[in-house]
Parts: structure tokens; C-alpha cells; sequence
């Protein structure tokens, strides 16, 4: 369990810390999975350009007077087929990957919108509920998590 959770008062019984546990484990998660996105974005962006500046300099720029030459040329030269199924394979690995962080970041919002809404639930005594702010500015600057409302 994460340190700062685990040195909250008493205000917070354990379900609770839990379950804030949960919903930190899930941001990282979906933190991850963004952060691989975006690699793979930019990564793809690079063979898909690569590859581009290869035909260009390789096939275009010296079969351009038929179509048919280049078309020949193209499929003779085996390192066109190389960078083809590396540039698709990386097109559909930044598709996973977006799926995966699409999946995490719906799991993320529903747990911190579950808390938002059974807040009255989880903080039920008085003392608790009056000091439940210091745990929502505690998840914000910590780990970025805002518990005020659902409102992402």
C-alpha cells in the first residue's frame, strides 16, 4: 500500500483506504498505458516518415516516368516489404495500446466517480466528514487525482 495512504488518521477506516489504494493503482495503470501511447504515436510517426523518404529516394525519384517501373521496383527490393510490416505492425500496436489505455482510463474514472459518490458513505462520523478534504487535497497533490466531484 502506498505510504501516504497508509498514514492517514484514524478518520479513515481501512475499506476506505482500500479502496483509495485501488483507484491510485488504476491511475498509475492508466498513466502507463498513456505514456506508451504516446511513444508508440511518435514512433510510428517516425517508420511511417522513414519509410516514405526510403520509396522516395529509392523507387520514386528514379522510376518516376511509369508507374509500372516503380511498381516492379518496389516489389523486387525486399527491404520495402521489411519496412512495410514493420511500419504496420507498429500501426496496430499504437491501436492496442490506445484500446488498453481507453479500457484503463473508463476503470480509473469509475472507481474515483464510485468514490465521489459514496463519499457520504465512506467518511460517515461527523469528524471524518469534516476533515475528508485533507484526503482529497492529499490524493490531488500526490498522485493527481481529484475526488471533489466527477468532473474529469
Amino acid at each position: 500500500m502506498e505510504s501516504s495512504i497508509l498514514l492517514l488518521d484514524e478518520n479513515t477506516d481501512p475499506a476506505t483506504k482500500q479502496i483509495l489504494e485501488n483507484v491510485v493503482k488504476r491511475k498509475k495503470k492508466f498513466d502507463l498505458y498513456k505514456r506508451r501511447h504516446t511513444i508508440a504515436i511518435w514512433i510510428t510517426l517516425f517508420l511511417v516518415s522513414l519509410f516514405f523518404l526510403y520509396l522516395y529516394f529509392t523507387i520514386a525519384r528514379n522510376y518516376s516516368y511509369s508507374f509500372s517501373a516503380m511498381f516492379s521496383a518496389f516489389v523486387k527490393d525486399s527491404n520495402n516489404l521489411t519496412f512495410l510490416i514493420a511500419a504496420v505492425g507498429m500501426y496496430g500496436y499504437m491501436n492496442l495500446l490506445k484500446e488498453k489505455k481507453e479500457k484503463s482510463e473508463k476503470e480509473f474514472h469509475e472507481l474515483r466517480c464510485e468514490i465521489v459518490d459514496r463519499s457520504k458513505d465512506l467518511w460517515k462520523k461527523e469528524e471524518a466528514w469534516k476533515n475528508r478534504h485533507l484526503i482529497f487535497e492529499m490524493m490531488k497533490s500526490n498522485y493527481d487525482i481529484n475526488l471533489y466531484h466527477e468532473k474529469k
